[in-house]
């Protein structure tokens, strides 16, 4: 097998077929974008999912002079009814569960909010109407329900708030826009797919004389059908490379350069995340362009 001229007929048939091949690049570059962003999502939301779960707490309210819930009828938790909390969170049967807890008097809660809102909306509420609370930290994030029961019905507790809860519509919405994502892709590999077997057939109708000869001469399926697979295949690689090449620069303008900025607390992607999902982009690429130009060019020299 002449590399040197199957590389040339490559190289040609791309030539002829100029408009189709930009086609055939853009469409894969589009497709395989959305994979690219798709697959880094997920990582998003695994790697935020793990930063929450360890650091997430499960706070337990108590009665302050203001609540009105049927545990809390004395008015703000009495100093008996916070030791009957705290007694049943080092007890044997929550202990083991619990990493480590700390209690926030009404002072010290009224103190943060302080200094987490403007001093006037904070002032509007009083030492005696905040709520002290128990920060629990547990071994295990999903078992939130086991204090939920333990202590729901006690009495000085108002309310038990599992921070977790609080970010489900974050992982919600993320998951949402990764499915859309997905679905995208798909559709655009779809029609990736179908513009290279179309271009691969139309590049072999166009040199069916040069086809004609090879067969004349005695030359193989192999050396006939190469060319136009690597037509499909360099064509593809290109769409690819172009998308690696959105991915990392999406990855390093938007997101290190602005949401990591924006919100640093949050752990985000990286770099190194983004090279990680390059050859998957490339092999992807090249894979589908192979099998469908190969598929394609077989069945038009059956035809």
């Amino acid at each position: 097998m002449n590399v040197s001229l199957i590389l040339s007929e490559a190289l040609q048939g791309l030539r002829r077929n100029a408009s189709m091949v930009i086609s055939v690049i853009l469409v894969t570059f589009v497709s395989l974008t959305f994979v690219g962003a798709a697959i880094l999502m997920q990582a998003q939301i695994a790697k935020t999912n793990s930063y929450f779960q360890d650091r997430a707490q499960v706070d337990v309210y108590l009665c302050s002079s203001i609540s009105d819930v049927d545990t809390c009828v004395d008015g703000s938790a009495t100093e008996e009814q916070v030791a009957d909390v705290q007694e049943r969170l080092e007890g044997s049967t929550l202990a083991p569960l619990i990493q480590d807890f700390s209690y926030e008097s009404q002072e010290e809660a009224h103190e943060a909010l302080v200094e987490s809102f403007d001093e006037d909306l904070a002032g509007l509420v009083t030492v005696d109407q905040t709520s002290a609370i128990f920060h629990v930290n547990l071994l295990n994030p999903d078992q939130a329900n086991v204090i939920r029961e333990a202590l729901g019905g006690v009495q000085g507790v108002e309310e038990i708030a599992d921070q977790l809860e609080y970010l489900d519509p974050l992982f919600a919405t993320l998951t949402i826009a990764t499915y859309i994502a997905v679905g995208i892709a798909v559709l655009m590999l779809v029609s990736a797919v179908l513009l290279i077997a179309t271009t691969i057939r139309l590049s072999a109708y166009a040199r069916r004389r040069e086809v004609g000869i090879m067969r004349l001469v005695g030359a193989s399926n192999a050396t006939i059908q190469t060319p136009f697979v690597l037509e499909g295949i360099l064509a593809a690689f290109l769409g690819a490379a172009l998308a690696s090449a959105a991915v990392l620069v999406g990855v390093r303008v938007g997101v290190q350069d602005y949401l990591a900025r924006e919100a640093g607390a949050i752990p985000w992607i990286t770099l190194a995340d983004a090279w990680y999902v390059v050859p998957v982009i490339i092999v992807l690429g090249v894979l589908l362009a192979a099998l469908s130009a190969g598929a394609a060019i077989r069945r038009w020299l059956r035809a």
